[in-house]
């Protein structure tokens, strides 16, 4: 009989004990829900908090502003004088001219971007050469599809012109660490008591991407 009671008494303290872990179990579960979802902000569509937060990712993901470097040569074709009607190409009088444009290049969209370009000119004449003149000629930059880009530059020369210079811009190839364009431009000078004049250029160089 005494055996029979302590068998009794031992498998009552075993249920108790499952019934004690199985609560234990089940708060522990509720109090652990309970902390994820209290670690769960909710913040409204419309809070401050939440534009910044879309702010920041499309910050993240946008490519521009976008700077770029360039260097390429320029070889002027021909030159006409307004005023006369005359027509000066750049090889004749063995006289020859020939620019080194630098730049940079600031890409604010697909679309649009501004350009800084110095020139130094080199000119060639008589069995000599020599270092002639430096031109300035920032200019927006409008970016159209197939990499073609117009850009309209104003010209500051330190030769003493000053004018303007529409520019017709193709990338014809493309690497992954540069690309190579071709450009004509028609640059219009005044100034420096000269009659005014309008030129035909032709520029060759990469751009660093």
């Amino acid at each position: 009989m005494k055996k029979n009671l302590q068998t009794s008494s031992g498998k009552s303290i075993n249920r108790i004990s499952l019934k004690i872990m199985m609560v234990i179990i089940i708060m522990a579960g509720a109090l652990t829900s309970q902390f994820a979802n209290a670690q769960v902000k909710v913040v409204p569509p419309d809070s401050i908090e939440y534009q910044g937060t879309l702010y920041q990712k499309a910050k993240a993901k946008s490519a521009y502003p976008k700077v770029v470097g360039y260097v390429s040569f320029i070889l002027p074709l021909e030159t006409l004088t307004l005023a006369t009607g005359k027509f000066d190409p750049n090889f004749s009088n063995h006289t020859t001219t020939i620019g080194f444009p630098v730049g940079v290049n600031v890409l604010y969209s697909d679309k649009f971007g501004f350009s800084y370009e110095f020139t130094p000119n080199i000119k060639a004449s008589g069995g000599s050469s020599k270092m002639n003149d430096i031109l300035f000629d920032p200019g927006t930059m409008f970016r159209f599809e197939h990499g073609f880009t117009f850009i309209s530059r104003l010209a500051f020369d330190t030769n003493g012109r000053y004018g303007f210079t529409p520019v017709f811009n193709q990338v014809y190839a493309r690497t992954k660490d540069v690309n190579y364009f071709v450009a004509l431009s028609l640059p219009t000078r005044f100034g420096n008591s000269e009659a005014a004049s309008l030129g035909l250029n032709m520029q060759i160089g990469f751009t660093f991407n």
